[in-house]
């Protein structure tokens, strides 16, 4: 099947001129539609979305100028190209500055000239389509490789959340809540949606030291010692090393020994970065006296002073090993108590005032 003919709007006010430009075009192979003013042009412009235009400057009703300029808004990639009788310099800048693709004089001695700018602003305008097409091409296909890394890396942080599950396995779904709660409280608190999800990703990770603790330790059904105890803290460092930078061990050591690592270029993600701050720093206090580090008030990131608050509320609800489910007015009081010491004193204000839509992701991801 043949292809349909470019065709090409000619807005000229002079008779003689439009047909002679239309009858040498027609020839050439292309279908023109002809308008005698600025705003008949446009109307068949609109009406049948030509390819190119030709347009004189000095016209009734609506000027060249005119045209140009509403042809840019209209449709910036079609291809436009005055053909006037004035000769001024100012006149061939202001309609480049319009929008114009090239400039012709008249009279045209030579249609040949004519025909020549035509093709040069058609060809040109179909290099610009096939490179905004490969562009666009490109782009959704980087959004589709994007994606697909990005679902990797999530499936990845969830499977390394349910591998510390599996030694302290009575805790299977507390991951999961901490992770909502967690969203929930920093959307309150005016987290962005997608800082909302990030947290919600990478809460369930705060645990995941423990995979290093011994289970004598982690599973012992009595009080621990204080080299026990030792031991336990340990969990949040070895959490911080799992998730450090790739390299060796001694390298992720060095990079956990500092509350807020700086970002590296070769492995730097916000995802993970985010992950490595909860485990690292999950266990700090409002008043100093938390541990690794002894960090004391807004020196703790908002998120790792988020999931502190809502690990302990979860814990407290939950059969361990050691101890009973608490009653929720028991561990409301707890929280209570340790307002302005173990927590930020502003979040549990919040948490008291989301206190329904905690009470529903409990029973959603209730233990079995």
């Amino acid at each position: 099947m043949a292809a349909s003919p470019l065709r090409i709007l000619t807005i000229d006010d002079e008779d003689m001129i439009r047909e002679t430009i239309a009858v040498y075009l027609e020839n050439k192979g292309y279908a023109v539609l002809e308008a005698c003013n600025g705003r008949q042009g446009l109307e068949r412009f609109l009406a049948k979305r030509p390819d190119l235009v030709l347009v004189d400057l000095r016209m009734p009703e609506m000027d060249g100028l005119e045209v140009l300029a509403r042809l840019r808004e209209l449709s910036p990639d079609t291809p436009a190209i005055v053909v006037s009788g004035t000769g001024v310099l100012q006149d061939a800048l202001e309609a480049i500055r319009r929008g114009a693709w090239d400039y012709v004089t008249k009279p045209i001695q030579d249609m040949e000239v004519l025909g020549l700018a035509v093709e040069k602003a058609l060809e040109r305008a179909r290099l610009l389509r096939e490179n905004r097409a490969y562009q666009e091409n490109l782009e959704a296909l980087v959004r589709e490789r994007t994606a697909e890394v990005e679902n990797t890396r999530r499936q990845i942080m969830h499977r390394l959340s349910r591998a510390a599950e599996f030694k302290d396995n009575e805790t299977g779904r507390h991951v999961v809540r901490v992770g909502e709660i967690s969203a929930l409280i920093g959307r309150a608190v005016g987290l962005s949606p997608e800082e909302c999800d990030m947290l919600r990703q990478c809460a369930p990770l705060h645990d995941l030291g423990k995979i290093g603790i011994p289970d004598a330790i982690l599973l012992k059904p009595g009080p621990l010692t204080d080299g026990e105890w030792e031991v336990m803290q340990r969990h949040c460092l070895y959490g911080c090393e799992i998730l450090g930078p790739l390299g060796s061990l001694r390298d992720a050591r060095d990079w956990c020994s500092e509350p807020l690592p700086p970002t590296r270029g070769d492995d730097h993600n916000p995802l993970i970065y985010l992950a490595r701050t909860l485990a690292l720093l999950h266990h700090e206090r409002w008043d100093g006296q938390g541990y690794p580090f002894g960090l004391e008030g807004e020196d703790i990131p908002l998120e790792a002073r988020i999931v502190a608050l809502v690990d302990v509320y979860d814990a407290l609800r939950s059969t361990r090993s050691y101890k009973k489910a608490f009653p929720e007015a028991q561990s409301l009081e707890i929280l209570r108590r340790d307002s302005g010491t173990r927590f930020d004193p502003h979040l549990v204000e919040v948490f008291f005032t989301h206190l329904d839509a905690i009470r529903a992701i409990l029973d959603k991801w209730k233990d079995e």
